[in-house]
């Protein structure tokens, strides 16, 4: 479990454009629903562990490697399989394997774009966890990857696939809920902080330089590691990034748009003492076109206050001319105007096999799976640019063509990461 050394990154660099003309070339046939898909698995801790757990019941599924920087968590992994899998510390092990057809990625966002564009590259379907990437600009990268050797994608955004979502796509499309001119997400919850532990070494078994890779060079502390990295600038964009997915996913789809005009935000790490660095507090009101003036869209985001609409810690509300629908990953409500009545649409959209199978079933079909590489770049686009609203303290105008902050240039060194440590960087697509 050693760190890489230059040479083996431009040794895998070098293996991985040699099939490049293959992958590009000679999209991957379509298979029998019987036949069999092999899968490795890159960052087998929480996440990845229930991803394993998931994939691994799956009967049409081989797992064939797994690949973690920390050996407890490759341990634990191998076990949960019987020890039917081979285990590396590089995943680039994993991609050089001919058997594998597809790679599932649940490592922190920092690592998400560097292996999922080589394991295209490398001729691997990908699913990867949300959010898409840690920058826009790397996601923007996975889709063309995605899309130049014509792989199957999948996003981890399970929601997406339950019956609630569906139903209130339905709902609002419908028109009953009257022009929508609001809709409001949030999370609220009494998270009391992550405490402030003392830099350490790195725990035994941990290939540190490798958990790194392109984040800048730190002294390890413990909550720079395992489920908080993600309340540290350098891996991840704290609750937003975190929950976009899950609950601006129902905005978008519900209200068929991409990625919002303008965005403006407020807010800062006031109360929690700790040694995090992402928000504790944090309001972004996002502008979108649509129609004759458009809509807003309102995230709110408390960690010291569990009081929230209809008692929702995390929701989605959807307020138009005629009623409101409130709801969260299960349920909604539906509140009406001045006592009328709400008469609710016909289903009509396809259900989907869940997420997972649809992930398999496109890798069989060569179709396309509903959270594809693209849908969840724009999504994780929403989060990344309430985070670049909050630091530059301006309300910035977003070209979602040219994906660039048209009326504040400085924003836009913001849509990738300032400087990539040696010997890593987002490969040429």
């Amino acid at each position: 479990m050693r760190s890489p050394t230059r040479r083996d990154f431009l040794a895998a660099s070098a293996l991985a454009a040699g099939g490049l003309a293959h992958a590009a070339d000679d999209p991957a046939p379509k298979r029998g629903a019987n036949d069999s898909i092999t899968l490795g698995f890159i960052g087998v801790g929480g996440m990845g562990s229930g991803l394993l757990n998931i994939f691994k019941k799956m009967p049409d599924v081989r797992v064939a490697a797994l690949c973690d920087v920390y050996e407890p968590h490759l341990l634990r992994a191998k076990s949960a399989v019987d020890g039917k899998a081979d285990t590396y510390g590089d995943f680039r092990r994993i991609l050089d394997r001919k058997d594998v057809d597809a790679v599932v990625i649940a490592t922190p966002d920092h690592w998400h774009a560097i292996p999922a564009i080589l394991a295209c590259q490398a001729g691997k379907d990908v699913y990867c966890e949300k959010p898409l990437a840690y920058r826009i600009s790397e996601s923007r990268a996975m889709v063309e990857a995605a899309n130049k050797y014509h792989r199957v994608t999948q996003m981890g955004n399970l929601i997406h696939a339950g019956e609630n979502y569906h139903r209130v796509v339905e709902i609002v499309r419908s028109g009953v809920l009257g022009p929508i001119q609001k809709a409001r997400v949030w999370l609220a919850g009494d998270r009391p902080g992550i405490g402030t532990p003392v830099d350490s070494a790195p725990p035994p078994g941990l290939d540190y330089d490798l958990w790194l890779g392109s984040a800048p060079k730190r002294p390890f502390n413990a909550n720079r590691f395992t489920f908080n990295w993600r309340y540290f600038w350098d891996y991840g964009g704290g609750g937003l990034t975190d929950f976009v997915c899950h609950i601006v996913d129902l905005v978008h789809w519900a209200m068929d748009v991409q990625a919002p005009s303008t965005i403006s935000a407020t807010g800062g790490r006031y109360t929690t003492k700790d040694n995090a660095e992402t928000p504790d507090t944090l309001e972004v009101i996002y502008h979108y076109d649509k129609g004759d003036r458009g809509f807003d869209m309102i995230w709110s985001q408390t960690d010291h206050s569990t009081y929230a609409p209809e008692g929702k810690g995390l929701g989605i509300m959807f307020q138009g001319t005629e009623a409101s629908l409130v709801t969260d990953y299960s349920s909604f409500k539906i509140v009406a105007e001045k006592g009328r009545t709400i008469d609710l649409p016909e289903k009509s959209l396809p259900r989907s096999v869940g997420h997972h199978r649809e992930f398999l079933n496109a890798i069989k079909s060569r179709g396309q799976a509903s959270c594809h590489f693209e849908y969840g770049h724009r999504l994780s686009s929403v989060g990344h640019l309430g985070n670049i609203a909050l630091w530059t303290g301006e309300t910035l105008k977003w070209d979602a063509k040219a994906e660039r902050v048209t009326n504040h240039p400085e924003a836009n060194s913001h849509l990738s990461r300032a400087e990539y440590r040696a010997p890593w960087s987002i490969p040429k697509v």
